[in-house]
C-alpha cells in the first residue's frame, strides 16, 4: 500500500539543494533541480551515509555520497560510480500547487 505525504514547499528547497526528510520508515533525499524535483533513498547503499548531506551534480542528474564519492542517478536510483554496486530506492514526486509531495510504499 502507497501512501502520498506533503515534504515541504517548493519554494524552502533551492535549485542544486537536497534535503533530508523522514517518512515513516523511510529515509527520503528531495533534490531539487532548475524546477524539478526528485525523491530517492537517502542511505548510500555502499556504507549507509545520508545522500542529503552531498552534492548535487545538476547537469549529470545525481547525487554524490560525500563520505566515499559513488554517485547515484536521481531518476532510476542506479549507482553511476564505485564504490557502490547497489541502487537506492526512488519514489515519485508530486507537485500540488506549492506543495511537494512523495509517494512511499
Amino acid at each position: 500500500m502507497s501512501k502520498t505525504v506533503r515534504l515541504c514547499a517548493a519554494d524552502e528547497l533551492a535549485p542544486g539543494e537536497a534535503r533530508r526528510f523522514d517518512v515513516g520508515d523511510h529515509r527520503v533525499a528531495l533534490v531539487r533541480i532548475g524546477e524539478d524535483f526528485y525523491a530517492i533513498g537517502d542511505r548510500c547503499s555502499h556504507a549507509d551515509f545520508s545522500l542529503a548531506e552531498g552534492e548535487v551534480l545538476a547537469d549529470d542528474c545525481e547525487i554524490e555520497c560525500w563520505k566515499h564519492g559513488s554517485t547515484f542517478s536521481l531518476k532510476s536510483g542506479e549507482p553511476q560510480s564505485l564504490p557502490a554496486t547497489k541502487p537506492v530506492p526512488v519514489y515519485d514526486v508530486v507537485r500540488e500547487g506549492p506543495d511537494v509531495l512523495v509517494k512511499v510504499t
